[in-house]
């Protein structure tokens, strides 16, 4: 009844935005997104220290500015993700997408043990989910489900309306490799806080994060190639993303070195996030406390 309950209002806001032109659609996301800054103070706090402690040169105004645009933008997505089934074909990926380093793609697969698209929650990071099919490649995305199951089904249908097939990041070890095998891409984004086993304790904007392991512990072993990318926003609502040079792991998979590959994967999400900073999730509780004081 809970589940009900919560997904009455949602797929009623879904219907009224799904029936706005696109345009009017992302205002009314912008701003809906602004009017929650003050009102959501906890996570308002948590993404304020966050940025103080990654960038500790920022001023409280650009602190505060950053806050604002991050928030203006997580409504834009919320909003675009509701209408994801919208983007339909070559004319809409034409229209709102500038994608590049499709090569860089081919190149990898050219070693017949998949790709793994290493990306966070920085842009409009499912927008994959709908180009990359498009684009010809099989494609699997790895995502944790909601809470609310009815939701979650909702989002789901999303993700996969362009031919993206979804693995549970909770169980998904096999599908994942499974996927590899028949050289398709794996989407996984590293930037969540994800402790126990399967993860080691890694630097991220200097500061100690639980990471998954799982990215590193298959590419060490399997030598899969690894392309970094991430899908931007643009201030007119149009994306790009450039899918960059692939590379490879190295070194024997102990402990040690699964720690320092790790560190790397991490640098390489750091360096997305820092070209947008308003565009990462700082409102996530990336940084425990128990985990710095285990540092």
């Amino acid at each position: 009844m809970r589940n009900f309950l919560e997904y009455i209002p949602f797929v009623l806001i879904a219907a009224m935005v799904r029936a706005l032109p696109r345009g009017r659609a992302l205002t009314f996301g912008k701003h809906f997104g602004r009017f929650l800054l003050p009102l959501l103070t906890k996570r308002v706090a948590i993404a304020r220290e966050n940025l103080s402690k990654a960038f500790p040169n920022l001023s409280t105004q650009t602190i505060q500015d950053s806050l604002r645009d991050m928030y203006e933008h997580l409504g834009i997505c919320a909003i675009e993700m509701l209408r994801l089934d919208k983007f339909t074909g070559l004319k809409d990926l034409n229209r709102f997408f500038n994608i590049s380093g499709e090569d860089n793609i081919q190149e990898a697969l050219k070693l017949g043990r998949g790709c793994i698209i290493l990306t966070g929650h920085v842009g409009f990071w499912e927008a994959g989910t709908f180009f990359l099919p498009l684009l010809g490649f099989k494609t699997a995305v790895v995502a944790k489900p909601m809470r609310n199951p009815l939701v979650d089904n909702y989002i789901r249908k999303m993700r996969q309306n362009s031919g993206t097939v979804i693995i549970n990041s909770h169980k998904g070890a096999r599908a994942i490799m499974s996927a590899l095998r028949e050289n398709h891409l794996v989407c996984i984004l590293l930037d969540q806080h994800l402790k126990g086993k399967g993860s080691v304790v890694a630097s991220f904007f200097g500061r100690p994060a639980h990471t998954t392991t799982i990215i590193t512990r298959m590419a060490l072993r399997d030598q899969t190639p690894i392309i970094k990318a991430f899908t931007y926003r643009n201030p007119d609502n149009t994306y790009q993303c450039h899918f960059e040079k692939m590379f490879l792991l190295e070194g024997p998979s102990d402990e040690e070195n699964v720690i320092n590959q790790t560190n790397l994967l991490n640098q390489h999400i750091e360096s997305g996030i820092r070209k947008h900073i308003s565009q990462w999730f700082w409102i996530h509780r990336r940084w425990r406390k128990c985990c710095e004081n285990q540092d």
